[in-house]
């Protein structure tokens, strides 16, 4: 399969909007399966895990491949959730191209904005499928503006319905001028294409005129035939749609109802058509770890060059162990080999390589650059690892994960099943970036740490279904975090007699807090060439495990910036036992002269009720200490946007559901973190 027939596409939008319900008719109708599972019924094919199918939720991105008019389409299906959204992020990462789906009838929601966002960061080309056109009301031309409204992005109609809502029958294409009907006896596979009818043929012309301007507005020459009066071949504006798509000038917008089997095949043309193939894409960046120096290089996606790949998800079986899905950038990388480990500095061997659909796979004997797929036999990978060569030593950018907001306690039934709890919290946290674990050192309790009340529920479930440990649950409590609020230098020394052997370090470092929500950062601003590799590996893994243990109350830090910028080493007593203990010494000295504060998350909350019970849902949000941000008005109801403090949110659903007679939903997720007001005093 050539590069230029190639797509790694995902599936992206608010929950539910009908991604899953799209990416089963797309399989559907390119024949990689032979009957529709609906999610109602938890039949539908990208939904493998139990737990999907009983909740009827997206939980984790699922990966296929499927074939169409001789090209091939990696799909990702992403979860819709706000509590899974490092499953976005991480699919984002790696993908050429995104189909945003988009409900007709609300419009842009707010983890629609969230995920559009994240599309943005990465630079990803996507193309708008308004899903739900036979609901009572759609508004397909209210959806189109809404998007630009709210993303300022150019969105160009490729198609206008022909009756929407309950009257919704078809699509007029605007690039063939045709009218398509799909066929409900043969569940929308069959679909049949006319003239337009003369009683639409003006509404038809004005949008293609529309059309044709757009896209001549950012081609200049397109717009030198178009200013002159001449005629535009649909070859030539698809060739134009398609460059600017790429370029993200414009978003194309196509239509239909993925449940009634309706809009799907021009939905497929469009991915194929306008959605970048991997070497139309900015070439990725990395970091060549030299062993005197690092540069930044930018890796072509060429079979021909160096292995270079990168581990964006782990997925845990049973039978096989871990599963590394890996996005290949360069050269290729064969089954049964040895490759090498950037991220780690290790060797490990790829026992096989498997294309994967859903949670089925068939063996592959090599992935090249451009394609997706995963290895079975890695040991140490995790997500965010580069793998390749050593002759090629690059680290391609990682995924930046949102911190945990939420934690549980967690008790084991009995002492042994505490060690199988322990072995299955280790798999979860590698499989999910966002799920942490730890001991609490005043009350000796695990606590679990994660997104969001959904994403503890559906871990703590998966480890008593799927893994079979017994264990009792505590009431949700907020994870606070740390943070040096001014400038400090510190410097600190570590000099004993240890086993009879003298151990020494030295290390002079500099503290200051980073942007409100970048996280920590860690660098050396001194020359550190001569040093061995053991010593400054000691010195920065005594650095961030400091960082996550905290200062002063023993909660991770965050936004805090360490950059060392002395390091007195001597050859023969220089020890990295020495160095690991001189850099949490000289931490906390550093810390504690900066001022740290404690902080606590705040979140952005969603409240969608009827417009009779706007005042009721603000004050229930002003009462938890929230502040209201805005106001949006869609024909489904009102959107009120405000923040609040995560610690007062607990509860926050029933009291929601009992002020608006139970006719007010929300969605909550991470903001930033805050200083908070007293410090621990009134944390508990």
């Amino acid at each position: 399969m050539t590069l230029d027939k190639m797509r790694n596409i995902g599936i992206m939008a608010h929950i539910d909007a009908g991604k899953t319900t799209t990416t089963e008719r797309i399989l559907y109708y390119t024949k990689k399966i032979h009957k529709i599972g609906e999610i109602d019924d938890g039949q539908a094919t990208m939904d493998w895990m139990a737990q999907e199918q009983e909740r009827g939720i997206t939980i984790c991105s699922a990966a296929t491949t499927t074939q169409w008019k001789g090209y091939q389409i990696n799909i990702i299906d992403t979860p819709g959730h706000v509590d899974f959204t490092a499953e976005v992020e991480r699919s984002l990462r790696v993908l050429d191209g995104v189909v945003a789906v988009i409900c007709a009838v609300d419009g842009v929601q707010p983890q629609t904005e969230t995920v559009w966002k994240q599309a943005d960061d990465f630079n990803v080309p996507r193309i708008c499928f308004m899903n739900k056109m036979d609901r009572l009301g759609a508004d397909f031309f209210a959806s189109i503006e809404d998007v630009h409204t709210k993303f300022g992005s150019e969105t160009v109609a490729l198609q206008i319905p022909i009756g929407q809502g309950t009257d919704f029958e078809g699509v007029i294409d605007l690039l063939d001028m045709k009218e398509i009907r799909w066929d409900a006896e043969s569940e929308g596979e069959k679909f049949t294409v006319t003239d337009i009818d003369p009683s639409r043929m003006e509404e038809a012309k004005t949008w293609r005129e529309k059309l044709i301007d757009q896209v001549a507005s950012n081609d200049d020459a397109l717009a030198e035939i178009y200013l002159e009066g001449g005629d535009i071949s649909t070859e030539q504006l698809k060739k134009a749609i398609r460059s600017e798509t790429i370029s993200r000038a414009i978003v194309p917008c196509v239509m239909g109802s993925a449940r009634r089997n309706q809009g799907v095949q021009p939905l497929i043309d469009a991915v194929v058509d306008y959605l970048p193939c991997p070497t139309e894409v900015p070439a990725a960046k990395g970091l060549h770890v030299k062993k005197d120096k690092e540069e930044n290089v930018e890796v072509p996606c060429d079979v021909s060059k160096q292995a270079l790949g990168l581990v964006f998800k782990i997925q845990y079986d049973r039978e096989m162990g871990s599963l590394c899905y890996v996005r290949m950038y360069s050269g290729k990388i064969a089954a049964g080999t040895q490759i090498y480990n950037v991220s780690k500095r290790k060797r490990e061997r790829v026992n096989r390589i498997l294309r994967m659909h859903a949670d089925k796979s068939e063996p592959l004997n090599e992935l090249c650059a451009g394609d997706i797929a995963v290895f079975v036999g890695l040991k140490l990978a995790q997500t965010g690892d580069s793998i390749g060569s050593e002759g090629y030593p690059v680290l391609l950018e990682e995924p930046v994960f949102p911190q945990p907001v939420i934690s549980v306690s967690l008790e084991s039934e009995s002492m042994s099943e505490r060690d199988k709890m322990n072995e299955t919290l280790e798999i979860l946290s590698k499989e999910d970036p966002t799920f942490t674990y730890h001991d609490d050192a005043e009350t000796g309790q695990l606590i679990i740490s994660g997104m969001g009340e959904l994403h503890l529920d559906v871990l703590v479930t998966r480890m008593k279904d799927d893994f079979g440990v017994q264990c009792r649950v505590g009431n949700p409590q907020v994870t606070y975090r740390e943070a040096v609020t001014s400038k400090a230098d510190a410097s600190d020394t570590f000099d004993r007699v240890l086993g009879g052997k003298q151990q020494t370090a030295g290390l002079t470092i500099h503290v200051e807090p980073c942007e409100t929500g970048e996280g920590n950062k860690f660098a050396f601003g001194c020359r550190h060439s001569e040093i061995p590799e053991e010593i400054v590996a000691a010195i920065e893994s005594g650095l961030k495990s400091s960082l996550d243990s905290g200062i002063k109350y023993g909660y991770p830090c965050t936004d805090t910036s360490v950059t060392v910028t002395d390091i007195q080493y001597d050859e023969l007593t220089s020890t990295t036992f020495a160095f690991e203990a001189c850099a949490a010494q000289v931490f906390d000295k550093a810390c504690s002269a900066a001022t740290p504060e404690l902080l606590e998350p705040v979140m952005n909350v969603d409240i969608s009720c009827p417009k009779e019970f706007v005042g009721d849902a603000m004050s229930q949000v002003t009462a938890r200490g929230g502040m209201i941000m805005g106001q949006d008005s869609k024909s489904s109801g009102e959107i009120v946007h405000a923040q609040a403090p995560m610690a007062k949110m607990f509860g926050f659903s029933t009291n929601l559901r009992s002020a608006t007679q139970g006719r007010a939903s929300f969605s909550m997720e991470f903001s930033h973190f805050q200083v908070k007001a007293g410090g621990l005093g009134n944390a508990y």
